[in-house]
């Protein structure tokens, strides 16, 4: 079963992330985190055609040349001085997926990718996909509840049009 939030909750979800959330449901019963325990890159292998399908540039391996670079800083002449690896990104939306396993919650990997998605140039969303469970702990709930407070504090302006939360 894959659940969703969308933020901030004022707003509507932008069509391009409801479509992106119909590629997490067709592969729902293969990726089922309260049944499985796939790594992070086995759960991205089985998405990866239907991310493809809805225009995203997906991370194709661990090699270099395989990951998805954007751009956080330019030095001389316009050259990239520094970028962030990305698992997916569509570039006519601005929109970053990451996709977590075990070290969503228990190593705040959630965090890392919304910092690192704030300092991206030209992200306009941010995607990050979690287990529901994991060693039957609610990640998704954990990570909702982080976002939450985040958003209903409102001391924290992000650059963010918006932040989907999908739990697998």
């Amino acid at each position: 079963m894959i659940t969703w939030q969308y933020y901030p909750k004022s707003d509507a979800t932008p069509s391009h992330l409801v479509k992106l959330i119909e590629v997490f449901k067709q592969h729902s019963q293969e990726i089922d985190s309260s049944k499985l325990t796939l790594t992070s890159n086995n759960v991205l292998l089985i998405l990866r055609e239907g991310l493809q399908r809805t225009n995203y540039n997906v991370e194709m391996g661990n090699k270099l040349s395989d990951k998805i670079n954007v751009a956080v800083l330019f030095g001389r002449d316009g050259k990239l001085d520094k970028s962030f690896h990305v698992d997916a990104f569509q570039e006519e939306t601005g929109t970053v997926v990451e996709i977590e396993a075990g070290r969503a919650v228990d190593n705040y990997q959630f965090l890392k990718d919304l910092f690192e998605a704030c300092m991206m140039y030209n992200c306009q969303y941010l995607v990050i996909a979690v287990r529901r469970i994991y060693r039957k702990q609610a990640d998704f709930e954990i990570v909702n509840m982080y976002f939450d407070t985040l958003y209903a504090s409102g001391r924290i302006k992000l650059p963010l049009r918006g932040i989907l939360i999908v739990g697998y």
